[in-house]
């Protein structure tokens, strides 16, 4: 139990990294909620694509994920 609170931790402060750098787009921080809003119609998912939306939150997500595998492997090497 302990071990996946530890990667829950660290997947959020992957995520908060990612967001610090990734996050900023056109001069401008993405708002949390169309960060972790997906789907909705097909005009909002081409405006993400063509204004660089999708990619940062593509960015932003991979920095959280990778950050629970860091963890998960620092915990098996240590184990």
């Amino acid at each position: 139990m302990r071990s996946v609170m530890f990667i829950l931790v660290f997947a959020v402060i992957g995520l908060a990294a990612g967001y610090a750098v990734f996050g900023k787009v056109a001069g401008h921080y993405i708002s949390l909620g169309s960060l972790f809003s997906f789907g909705g119609n097909a005009f909002q998912s081409a405006w993400q694509s063509v204004s660089g939306i999708e990619a940062a939150r593509n960015n932003i997500l991979l920095c959280g994920a990778g950050g629970a595998v860091a963890w998960l492997l620092l915990a098996l090497k240590f184990r």
